[in-house]
C-alpha cells in the first residue's frame, strides 16, 4: 500500500433530473460539509457558462457560499477561466474571499473559456485573443496580489499582500510549461481529458523552477470516482456518468439522469470509443476495488493529491461514495 495522500473534491453544482439550480447548489454545500467531516483537504468549484444543467457559472459567488457554510476545508476555483475576466477583478474577488475566510481560499486558473465560442464572445466582448494573453494575465494577477504592488497606480483592495495560493489548471500539455516556469502547483483535468495527462505532468516535473510559493513540483489529478458497497452497485450508479458523457458528445445534454442501463442505440461503437477515451481516468467499484485501482494509479503517476468528482444522481449515494473513497485510501 502506498503512502496516504490528501483527498479533495471537485463540484460543478450539476442539476439532476427533477432538480433545479438551487437544489444543485444546496447539494454542493452538503458535499462540502460531508467531506469536511471526513478530513478532505479542499473542495473546488468549476466555472462553466451557457450550460443549462450546471449552476457554477458565478464561481466566486459560489465559493463564498460554500466557504460560509463550512468551517475549515479549503474552498477554491477549479477553476476560474482567467481569459473571461480581468486580472484586477479576479484579484479583488479572491482578495475579498480571503478576507472573509482567511487561510481557506485557493485560486485555480484555467485558460479555456469554459463554454462554446459564441458564449465566449459574449463574455470577452472584443477580446477574443485573451487565451493567448494567459501567461501575462497570470503574472499581472500575481502582481496585484503581491505586497510589493504598494507603489503601483492600480492596486487591488482587498487582495494586495494576501496569501492566496495560485494554481495552474490544465487539460493538455500547454499549461504544464507555464506552471513549471512560474513555480506554481499544477492540477490536471484527467476526469474528462486524460489523453495528455502523463505527458503534461512529465513536462511539469522536468521543467519546474522553485518559487516563493512552491519549492518542489506539486500535482493534483482530478478523476471520476464512483464508490459503492459492491462493484455491481457502483457499475449501476456509473450509468448516470456515462449517459452524461454521451449527451456531451452527441449534443443532447440533459440534467443528470437516474441510473439505468444505456440503450444500444445510444451506445454505438463510435460513441462508446469516444466516451471510453474521455473517461479513461474513471474509477468505479467497492472499497476494495477502489483501493486496488487507485493505489496503482497514484503509485504509477506519482501525483501528490487526488481530487475526485462524482457524478451520482442520488445525493446520499454521492455522499457515501466520498466516504468509501476515504476509507479505501486513508483508513488503516
Amino acid at each position: 500500500m502506498i503512502e496516504k495522500i490528501p483527498l479533495s473534491a471537485l463540484e460543478l453544482a450539476v442539476v439532476v433530473e427533477g432538480g433545479t439550480a438551487r437544489t444543485a447548489i444546496d447539494s454542493s454545500v452538503k458535499v462540502a460539509q460531508h467531506i469536511e467531516k471526513l478530513g478532505y483537504r479542499r473542495i473546488w468549484l468549476a466555472e462553466h457558462h451557457n450550460m443549462e444543467h450546471i449552476a457554477s457559472s458565478a464561481t466566486a459567488v459560489l465559493i463564498g457560499h460554500v466557504a460560509g457554510n463550512t468551517e475549515k476545508i479549503r474552498v477554491g476555483s477549479g477553476g476560474v477561466m482567467l481569459p473571461n475576466h480581468t486580472p484586477l477583478i479576479v484579484a479583488e474577488q479572491f482578495g475579498t474571499l480571503e478576507t472573509l475566510y482567511p487561510g481557506r481560499i485557493d485560486l485555480g486558473l484555467g485558460r479555456a473559456p469554459g463554454t462554446d465560442q459564441l458564449t465566449a464572445m459574449a463574455l470577452r466582448r472584443n477580446n477574443m485573443h485573451a487565451a493567448f494573453q494567459f501567461p501575462d494575465d497570470v503574472k499581472e494577477l500575481q502582481q496585484f496580489l503581491h505586497a510589493d504592488n504598494v507603489d503601483s497606480k492600480v492596486r487591488a483592495f482587498p487582495g494586495e499582500g494576501l496569501d492566496i495560493p495560485i494554481w495552474i489548471l490544465g487539460s493538455s500539455t500547454d499549461s504544464a510549461h507555464l506552471a513549471a516556469r512560474l513555480g506554481l502547483p499544477y492540477a490536471f483535468a484527467a476526469h474528462f481529458a486524460p489523453a495528455q495527462f502523463q505527458a503534461a505532468i512529465a513536462i511539469y516535473k522536468r521543467e519546474f523552477r522553485p518559487s516563493v510559493q512552491l519549492q518542489e513540483p506539486y500535482v493534483i489529478a482530478c478523476v471520476n470516482v464512483i464508490g459503492a458497497e459492491t462493484d455491481d452497485e457502483a457499475a449501476y450508479l456509473s450509468s448516470s456518468l456515462y449517459r452524461m458523457f454521451i449527451g456531451i458528445l452527441t449534443d443532447t445534454r440533459q440534467p443528470l439522469q437516474p441510473p439505468n442501463p444505456i440503450s444500444a442505440s445510444a451506445w454505438s461503437p463510435e460513441v462508446q470509443h469516444a466516451v471510453n477515451n474521455m473517461t479513461a481516468c474513471t474509477f468505479v467499484g467497492s472499497k476494495d476495488t477502489l483501493r486496488r485501482e487507485l493505489s496503482a494509479f497514484i503509485d504509477h503517476t506519482g501525483i501528490n493529491e487526488l481530487m475526485a468528482t462524482s457524478y451520482i444522481y442520488d445525493l446520499e449515494k454521492r455522499l457515501a461514495s466520498f466516504t468509501i473513497l476515504k476509507e479505501a485510501l486513508q483508513n488503516d
